[in-house]
């Protein structure tokens, strides 16, 4: 069954995946417990997705903090991704679902990072749907390497400073070559935070934060959500009458 409504769809939705230690804690488990339920979760609900009009889902994996916590939890993480992707890549390919990787996947360990960008290539040619997935990613380390990008691009030429705007600086975001800023975040476990993830591309978005712990995030939970952002009114900087009377949006709204 494909889900429609004729109100506000979202186009892109991202969600900070919280709560896999705590969860594993409140069940007497070890912590890997926690983020092995939580990959179940993750997988749900990219079917969920999948029931929508969403053309894109970014679900935050691993931060570039993540690998300040103890060895033997990274190690295992890393391997449980590994057999998430070799799990999911027929899925992915089934169904024509596009995989996107944001952050510095050349530092993740060689075996992963070479099994993404093995997957990525297989699913290039998909343009219906994405699956994003942020790997060793953080806001600020996304926003020094699109300076860099872009002071580069100043020195060969292809870029003028002087008429720099926000679009041909997004360009050199990680999400630069068409992936569209989220309408909406979802930040499970009952934090009220960003933690360094799309802070550049969320300026307009709206969130959600659910008190659930992502290991029992369901696609109800999911679904739950897309129903909360499509009673929203969003504005972009103008009235509620302006909205209302469908006055085009700027390219700058402040």
């Amino acid at each position: 069954m494909r889900i429609t409504s004729a109100g506000n769809q979202p186009e892109h939705i991202a969600i900070i995946m919280d709560g896999n230690g705590r969860w594993a804690r409140r069940k007497g488990l070890p912590r890997i417990e926690g983020h092995r339920q939580g990959i179940e979760s993750a997988r749900a609900v990219v079917r969920a997705a999948g029931e929508t009009e969403l053309r894109y889902l970014t679900l935050f994996a691993f931060s570039v903090e993540n690998w300040q916590r103890p060895k033997d939890e990274v190690d295992a993480l890393m391997e449980m991704l590994y057999h998430f992707l070799q799990e999911e890549r027929h899925y992915l390919i089934e169904k024509k679902l596009r995989l996107r990787c944001i952050g510095r996947i050349d530092e993740l360990p060689k075996r992963v990072s070479d099994q993404v960008k093995g997957i990525m290539e297989e699913t290039a040619s998909f343009t219906d749907r994405t699956l994003v997935i942020a790997l060793n990613y953080g806001s600020r380390t996304e926003v020094l390497d699109a300076v860099r990008s872009y002071c580069r691009a100043v020195a060969d030429g292809k870029e003028n400073p002087e008429s720099c705007t926000w679009e041909s600086f997004a360009r050199h975001l990680y999400t630069g070559d068409g992936i569209p800023d989220p309408d909406l975040i979802i930040r499970t476990s009952g934090e009220s935070r960003l933690s360094n993830f799309l802070l550049l591309q969320s300026a307009y978005s709206e969130i959600y934060f659910s008190s659930v712990l992502w290991p029992e995030f369901s696609r109800e939970e999911f679904l739950r959500a897309i129903d909360t952002f499509k009673k929203r009114e969003r504005r972009f900087g103008r009235t509620g009458e302006q909205v209302h009377t469908k006055v085009p949006e700027t390219a700058n709204q402040l």
